[in-house]
């Protein structure tokens, strides 16, 4: 019984990608909209998104992780935007699309140590009795991962496109899409192809002698 369990999650529907697009919602809002000149309104647009997204689920007492990583950068960054003058805030101009992929990529791998943000979602996917099975938690840990990994690289090529003005397009937009279609792609495919092996595993180890 136990090496069923093993690999009894279902992995096609363990993790839902438009799930986890709605919770990065509110920071995809801010990569578009955000710029030297218009980060104060794009911050408040993704708080609103943010807050409109999470409610339901918030007033059902589902705290995710990315919605509360969402509303408190998001407020903090309105925050600043109305009570400091703009020349104290040359540095957030600067570096704001920086500073929301470090601390979305920080938010992910941080939950690793914790929860994985992709677990908290695919349980509403699957049922309770798969939620501490192997493939489960692998899954959601190699997700996790991704996802953090594709913003830490955001994360670097946001930074670059600062220093290397001449290449803004690619280090801003180009490489941050692909990485973001990667991160999606993967999500899609990879639970059940983790699974699959996990059982051919299984049916191997059952038949040796």
């Amino acid at each position: 019984m136990e090496r069923q369990t093993t690999t009894e999650a279902p992995a096609r529907k363990s993790v839902s990608t438009l799930s986890v697009l709605f919770g990065f919602a509110p920071w995809i809002v801010f990569g578009v909209v955000a710029s030297p000149s218009t980060w104060e309104y794009a911050a408040l647009a993704a708080l609103i998104v943010s807050v409109v997204l999470s409610g339901r689920d918030i007033l059902r007492g589902r705290l995710y992780v990315l919605d509360m990583a969402g509303i408190v950068f998001f407020a903090v960054l309105t925050v600043l935007a109305l009570a400091l003058d703009r020349g104290q805030l040359s540095w957030l101009e600067t570096y704001a699309q920086v500073i929301a992929n470090g601390v979305l990529a920080a938010v992910a791998l941080g939950s690793l140590f914790f929860d994985p943000f992709t677990a908290q979602y695919a349980r509403q996917q699957v049922p309770a009795s798969v939620w501490d099975s192997p493939v489960f938690r692998h899954v959601n840990r190699v997700l996790t991962a991704v996802w953090g990994t594709a913003f830490g690289l955001m994360t670097l090529s946001t930074w670059l496109a600062i220093r290397v003005p001449s290449q803004d397009d690619w280090l801003n937009w180009v490489i941050p899409i692909v990485l973001l279609v990667w991160a999606v792609r993967f999500t899609e495919h990879y639970p059940e192809s983790y699974r699959e092996r996990a059982l051919k595993g299984l049916a191997t180890t059952e038949q040796e002698p």
